[in-house]
């Protein structure tokens, strides 16, 4: 398919996603804004909302409205990620909590999964996807000719939350600067968000994991796949043949750079 055709399909399912939920495009003139007597009329000034040019740029892979975060810390070994996330109590997870998960693999990996939060078995273990939902990760990295050994796991959170319900804007605040110093110093080539507070956190957006994922994108140096949580398949096992495309996408990619 032509690019330009499939962007412009793309920008037109954004804008027309947009219009169903009733944004408006023009503005309409204020009361103060009336010509004087005699003034030569203007037409109201055309408005595109800054949802919709997110939008836009997200579909032609660019990024309009860079966040502060774009530009990475200064890379620095794990370890010492690692000693500085210690006892850590900058949200009121540290009262909770029984481990911090700070993550595990290789430090040196091209491939880097970024879930949201610790689980129950992760955090009576103090390791990343160590339960079920970890057991399926294992199989779908095996799935692409890789060792869990290989790839570097981490997740947004480094503590788990209360009955594992979804992180709060408050602990993401607080604990993606440790991710972001991670990301600095694995130096992956791709990243794979799992699930939608991975993936929403990462890409500053409230879109959904299904617009979201299937689509390799720059980030931070690297390239971005969002895809559905492992635990997600447990749930919903239908979906496995689509996180099974976005990792053959992954592994194409990591193919295509040797």
């Amino acid at each position: 398919m032509n690019r330009k055709k499939y962007l412009a399909g793309q920008i037109r399912d954004h804008l027309k996603l947009y219009n169903d939920l009733g944004v408006k495009w023009m503005r309409p003139p204020e009361k103060t804004d009336r010509p004087a007597a005699g003034a030569r009329k203007t037409r109201p000034r055309s408005v595109t909302p800054p949802a919709v040019l997110a939008a836009a740029a997200s579909a032609a892979n660019t990024n309009l409205f860079p966040e502060k975060s774009d530009a990475l810390p200064v890379a620095e070994d794990l370890e010492t990620i690692r000693v500085d996330l210690r006892n850590c109590k900058l949200c009121k997870l540290s009262s909770t909590r029984k481990n911090i998960v700070f993550g595990a693999g290789n430090p040196n990996a091209d491939l880097m999964f970024v879930g949201e939060a610790p689980g129950a078995d992760e955090d009576e273990q103090g390791l990343p996807f160590v339960g079920r939902a970890g057991q399926l990760l294992t199989k779908i990295i095996e799935a692409i000719d890789m060792r869990r050994d290989e790839v570097f796991i981490c997740n947004i959170l480094k503590c788990r939350p209360p009955g594992n319900r979804n992180p709060e804007v408050d602990e993401i605040a607080a604990c993606e600067q440790f991710l972001f110093r991670q990301i600095a110093s694995v130096k992956p080539k791709v990243i794979c968000a799992l699930g939608a507070p991975s993936a929403q956190t990462l890409l500053r957006t409230k879109e959904a994991i299904s617009r979201l994922r299937g689509h390799l994108v720059d980030y931070r140096g690297a390239k971005l796949m969002a895809t559905f949580h492992p635990a997600y398949l447990l749930r919903n096992p239908n979906e496995k043949r689509k996180v099974w495309e976005d990792m053959k996408t992954i592994r194409d990619y990591l193919a295509s750079l040797t």
